[in-house]
């Protein structure tokens, strides 16, 4: 008897993905789309970009762009690079027999895998959508034409793309999946609020050129409010090793000294009173302890003034007031040239009681909806979904390496 197995059952019983993250956050976010893939079909094989926490979730690795992150700046801003990459990577996408390609953030170096994986006619998986509604809205057209899936992040993005003629998914943020919010450890969370009144933290973000840029305009800030409040504690949360390095040579040359360092971040956050944060995820953490903040940047103003505000297409930059669609917290960014604004905006929250529990009130009301584990899981089931999709395993074409972008 003749099996009646269709052809292609083995493809949805094992597929074999690849799978590109370039940057920390995207191996965390990888890791953690690779589980929940495998809680649902353990044979599936990954094998792509990785880095070591995807490794550790079973990723064969091909290239680690993560494990230093100027290397992925490095690698975009040199064409030789960028292009023997890209090529490499087309190649073993035309040499191997897959079922999918996942991109996961990462526009500028992820966009053209998702290129390149559809002229193999493979169908595409894009987890953690481009914030073209910010900026770079010309990118949208790229993203119709490469991408067969889009799973979202936050709320709004979903309508924003299907407006678009983009099939898109909300799944949650991922940041909620992590323990990077996490139940702080209050015997620790008391002991740093013992450090001194008010307690004002300070989140300079983890890479090296923005802690650069960041962290002496909030080290004046944090200065400004000791003359105000002279018992006032400084408490500063490192990401990660390299980051504290970074954040210690900042340090050296400046007067104040922080109650404390470290990298127990959920804990420096629930121990403030206020929370000095550069822009990015790192904002949507501080919220979702309720905690006031004042969102932070300093990037180039002719960067800004030449480029930059041709492109940006939102009224606000911060995630935080991007959700709220109003200036709920303070922001400046993209860039400020005088601290003293920022310190009266810090001034006058640390003397109101009446004004911190406002903000705490806003900012539970904004987050309670999003703060809620299963994006991964989400996307794993989006991700198979898009797999099982496919009628057969179509013919890979033989490999080229032009038109990469």
């Amino acid at each position: 008897m003749g099996s009646m197995v269709p052809p292609n059952a083995r493809n949805k019983q094992a597929p074999v993905v690849f799978i590109s993250a370039a940057e920390p956050s995207g191996d965390l976010h990888g890791a953690s789309l690779i589980e929940a893939v495998r809680r649902r079909r353990p044979a599936t094989r990954f094998v792509g970009l990785a880095g070591p926490r995807m490794q550790r979730a079973g990723c064969e690795v091909l290239y680690d762009l993560t494990r230093n992150s100027a290397m992925l700046l490095g690698v975009v801003g040199k064409l030789r690079e960028g292009v023997e990459l890209l090529c490499r990577v087309d190649r073993y996408l035309a040499e191997h027999r897959l079922d999918a390609a996942v991109m996961i953030d990462s526009p500028t170096l992820n966009l053209p895998f998702a290129h390149r994986a559809k002229a193999r006619r493979l169908p595409v998986f894009y987890y953690v959508a481009p914030q073209v509604w910010a900026w770079a809205e010309y990118r949208v057209g790229k993203i119709r034409r490469r991408v067969d899936r889009l799973a979202t992040i936050l709320p709004f993005e979903e309508a924003f793309f299907r407006g678009h003629d983009i099939p898109a998914v909300y799944v949650g943020h991922p940041l909620f999946d992590s323990d990077a919010v996490r139940e702080p450890d209050p015997r620790r969370v008391a002991d740093l609020r013992q450090r001194g009144d008010p307690v004002v933290a300070i989140l300079p973000g983890s890479r090296s050129h923005v802690i650069d840029e960041v962290l002496p305009g909030q080290l004046e800030v944090a200065a400004a409010v000791r003359r105000s409040f002279p018992r006032a504690a400084v408490l500063i949360s490192a990401a990660h090793h390299e980051a504290r390095s970074t954040i210690d040579a900042v340090l050296a040359g400046s007067a104040i000294q922080p109650a404390a360092i470290g990298e127990d971040t959920p804990e420096i956050i629930a121990a403030a009173d206020l929370v000095l944060v550069a822009s990015g995820t790192a904002t949507l953490v501080v919220a979702a302890y309720r905690k006031p903040m004042i969102v932070m940047y300093n990037a180039s103003q002719w960067g800004y003034r030449l480029i930059g505000r041709h492109l940006i297409t939102t009224p606000h930059l911060s995630l935080v007031n991007i959700l709220a669609g109003r200036e709920l917290v303070p922001e400046f960014m993209p860039y400020y040239t005088s601290t003293r604004p920022i310190t009266d905006a810090a001034l006058a929250i640390l003397r109101s009681e009446e004004r911190k529990q406002e903000l705490t009130r806003q900012l539970d009301e904004l987050i309670t909806p999003i703060a809620k584990p299963g994006a991964a899981d989400n996307a794993a089931a989006e991700l198979l979904d898009l797999i099982d999709s496919r009628n057969e395993h179509r013919p890979v074409p033989a490999g080229s390496t032009h038109a990469i972008w």
